[in-house]
């Protein structure tokens, strides 16, 4: 089931570093190298494939972009919510 958008913004006003763009849940990170954004990328990467999801990463060379929806389910789940606490949780050493 997904979320409507006043469900998605009643979650978000828990997570500051997330915004809802273009019906995802988006959230950019400072890594502060290309080094550090590689090591995020992949903790994310391997929670992501623990849950069985599928985020768009964008990676520059200082920071990560994480999107997050549910393709099958056509919208924001609490998949991407779960999965997007997670990545809060693996990105906290680089805020």
């Amino acid at each position: 089931m997904t979320f409507t958008v006043d469900e998605i913004a009643r979650q978000l006003s828990q997570m500051p570093a997330w915004s809802h763009v273009d019906g995802v849940i988006r959230a950019r990170f400072a890594t502060g190298s290309w080094g550090a954004t590689l090591m995020l990328a992949n903790a994310i990467g391997y929670a992501a494939e623990a849950a069985d999801h599928h985020p768009d990463l964008l990676l520059k060379y200082a920071s990560i972009e994480v999107s997050l929806s549910t393709h099958s389910a056509g919208g924001v789940t609490e998949k991407d919510f779960a999965l997007a606490h997670r990545i809060d949780e693996i990105a906290g050493w680089s805020q």
